[in-house]
């Protein structure tokens, strides 16, 4: 950022206008470059193959691979949310954003062998079983959280190069593309994975699906580097990285100590709480045969038409956040989400019919909340944190909010034993164990829709 834009940036806080200020953008800068759009295409191809390998370790496939090794809903649960705690690994890049003089090479090497873990999780149930050993259950952790760890220490860093080569009055809808192009493709992965692991489970040949979508992982994770080695790179001298260091006393002031930013921070807090407390239980409330007892292909379908609302809602998501603000678009969101958690309390075995439709409706309206929860939790730092820490400053609201779910998610999972040993009774009540956590989520979303309204979205805001 240059010091004119610097200093424009700074001003924000002082103008009486709530009109954003908008910094200039150099006029060296050429978006339509043959650089910047190479590297602009290439960046949203690689966003759906990091997007298909990110699918194939999520949802009724993590479940699949951890029910294989004998883990129970609980502990499953947890582990769906282990995702979240992963997070806390984007703190990290605080401390090597600084000192990195080729982002392409740092960034490739942490991405790559990242997604070489998520491929080894998927040859754990290929260990022997050993009675009264879980090792196997620690294997699957240390595949996990090492390729989350690599994944993470650099998501901050990739986003921000990726978006460098987009016109900053065009984020919202690059972003909008970007992800119709990652969900329209990746609902064709998933069909065909989530039908492939139904064939071999129906051939009592589980552990065949599960070689099918290592291959797939691999072939993914080939073309995901092909597309990072295509996006152009950013060097610099070590010259220039030592003279471009900032004490981290700095980068602290302007991030913990920008109260615009606390106010972000405490609406991920609130978001994360919210999502931790019952969305990673929804997959064994889903396929237990006791509970909702959908297939995996099933549940591939619904899932399926969730994505297909996101890819219908993101592009209009992506202009209206353009037009208003990104907190104007998370505020929409967060209406449509919390709705969905409302469905979600309301959904209880029975009719066959009843329980598609109550799924088909939650899943549309969750993941049609993602079109603009997802990018605008990212985009809205650059509103109120100066550029020069967005990287900083998005690691530390990530692993925060990361921490804050996963705890939500221990917590949750105690008290989804408990009504489960119960006979699913709560205060001499019938009820699933699922249903009263998604009402607490329920409780954190309204808290959100709050925060955002009447503090976030109030606060000046710049376009850099």
């Amino acid at each position: 950022m240059s010091e004119k834009e610097l200093t424009t940036a700074e001003q924000v806080a002082s103008e009486p206008s709530e009109v954003p200020v908008q910094a200039e953008v150099p006029a060296a800068v050429d978006f339509n470059s043959r650089d910047h759009k190479r590297s602009r295409g290439a960046y949203l191809i690689e966003c759906a193959f990091e997007y298909f390998v990110a699918l194939l370790v999520s949802g009724q496939f993590l479940v699949a691979v951890l029910q294989d090794i004998g883990m129970d809903d609980a502990t499953v649960g947890i582990m769906a949310s282990l995702i979240s705690l992963a997070f806390v690994f984007q703190l990290f890049s605080i401390f090597v954003v600084q000192r990195i003089s080729n982002t392409k090479v740092f960034s490739i090497i942490f991405h790559f062998a990242s997604q070489m873990f998520f491929m080894a999780l998927y040859f754990v149930p290929f260990l022997p079983a050993v009675e009264g050993s879980k090792y196997r259950h620690v294997l699957a952790v240390v595949c996990i959280m090492a390729a989350y760890f690599g994944n993470y220490l650099v998501t901050s860093i990739i986003y921000k190069w990726g978006n460098s080569f987009v016109e900053p009055h065009h984020r919202g809808r690059y972003c909008a593309t970007k992800e119709m192009i990652s969900l329209i493709s990746g609902m064709v992965v998933t069909l065909i994975i989530g039908f492939a692991m139904d064939s071999f489970k129906a051939a009592d040949n589980l552990h065949g699906g599960f070689i099918f979508a290592a291959c797939g992982i691999a072939i993914f994770s080939v073309c995901d580097l092909i597309c990072l080695l295509s996006i152009k790179n950013e060097k610099r001298s070590k010259e220039q990285v030592r003279r471009e260091i900032v004490p981290l006393r700095e980068v602290m002031r302007n991030t913990l100590g920008n109260k615009k930013f606390l106010s972000v921070l405490l609406l991920a807090v609130i978001l994360e709480v919210g999502k931790g407390v019952s969305v990673g239980f929804l997959g064994t409330y889903r396929q237990n045969a006791t509970e909702l007892a959908l297939l995996v292909g099933e549940v591939t379908v619904i899932e399926t038409i969730g994505q297909l609302a996101r890819f219908a809602i993101s592009r209009p998501f992506g202009k209206f956040s353009d037009k208003h603000s990104y907190a104007k678009g998370i505020e929409l969101a967060l209406i449509i989400i919390t709705a969905a958690f409302v469905v979600y309390a309301f959904t209880v075995p029975g009719h066959r019919i009843m329980v598609w439709a109550m799924s088909i409706l939650y899943s549309v309206l969750y993941h049609g909340s993602q079109a603009g929860l997802g990018q605008n939790m990212h985009s809205i730092l650059y509103s109120y944190v100066d550029s020069k820490y967005f990287v900083q400053a998005s690691a530390i609201k990530s692993s925060v909010g990361g921490l804050c779910h996963f705890g939500a998610a221990l917590l949750a999972g105690q008290l989804l034993t408990y009504i489960q040993k119960n006979g699913n009774m709560l205060f001499g009540i019938h009820i699933y164990g699922q249903q009263v956590l998604a009402t607490i989520s329920i409780l954190f979303m309204v808290a959100a829709i709050v925060i955002t309204h009447f503090v976030v979205s109030k606060q000046k805001r710049m376009v850099q």
